[in-house]
């Protein structure tokens, strides 16, 4: 079994570890670990026990279909937002931690801030899932109330958390969500739900330098207020 040879993973190396893989092994991950995942993950906290979560596993041949759509859509232009991430005016101290995540990020890959066709190609490697053999997309029903987004938040964390006990990786990818509509198409999801995101799951490629990259996190006093 591959849990038991992680099971010395503890709850704080898999929370305090965890970080966005960009480069995966073609390793195959079986069923039964990714069904293990997500029916842990499924403990996840949800108001009044709605459990608004969808999850559509994606692997072998509608995987290459998807991401070959996908990449066909972005190199055409053909964007539609699944909805608004981010705000269309990004202030500080939000705006300078993402742009220093990026020239990090670029920096890893080996590409000058200025190389805009080397960038453009290392965003594409996101709809071939960094070489993951497993993608997953978190849905729900879009006539939800914005307490579901919570929900579904928790419980793609605790995928994320879950996957490393297995010996495994995962990257968040809210960037299938600028094309929208070819995720619907190509997994015939309805248009009454909302894709919030997919995610890329597999073995991590240690040999690969952009996986060296680890995100700043700012101090504890920095973001919380003590009161009493």
């Amino acid at each position: 079994m591959e849990r038991a040879l992680h099971s010395g993973v503890t709850a704080i190396d898999a929370v305090s570890g965890r970080r966005s893989v960009r480069a995966f092994l073609p390793t195959p991950v079986s069923d039964e670990t990714i069904r293990a995942i997500l029916a842990g993950a499924s403990r996840a906290a949800s108001g009044t026990n709605i459990q608004p979560w969808l999850i559509h596993v994606v692997k072998g041949e509608a995987r290459e279909r998807l991401s070959q759509a996908a990449i066909a859509a972005m190199e055409a232009g053909d964007t539609a937002l699944e909805y608004a991430y981010l705000p269309e005016v990004m202030k500080e101290p939000y705006l300078s931690r993402r742009r220093k995540i990026g020239y990090d990020l670029f920096a890893k890959y080996g590409i000058a801030r200025d190389d805009y066709p080397a960038r453009k190609t290392a965003m594409l490697r996101n709809y071939s899932f960094f070489g993951a053999p497993v993608g997953l997309f978190f849905t729900m029903e879009r006539d939800n109330a914005l307490g579901a987004w919570l929900d579904c938040g928790m419980f793609m964390q605790n995928v994320m958390v879950l996957a490393r006990a297995y010996g495994l990786e995962t990257c968040p990818q809210q960037a299938w969500c600028d094309i929208g509509p070819v995720v619907h198409r190509v997994l015939d999801i309805p248009e009454g739900h909302v894709v919030l995101s997919g995610m890329a799951l597999g073995y991590e490629d240690i040999g690969a330098a952009v996986n060296s990259l680890v995100s700043e996190r700012i101090g504890v006093d920095e973001f919380a207020t003590w009161h009493g």
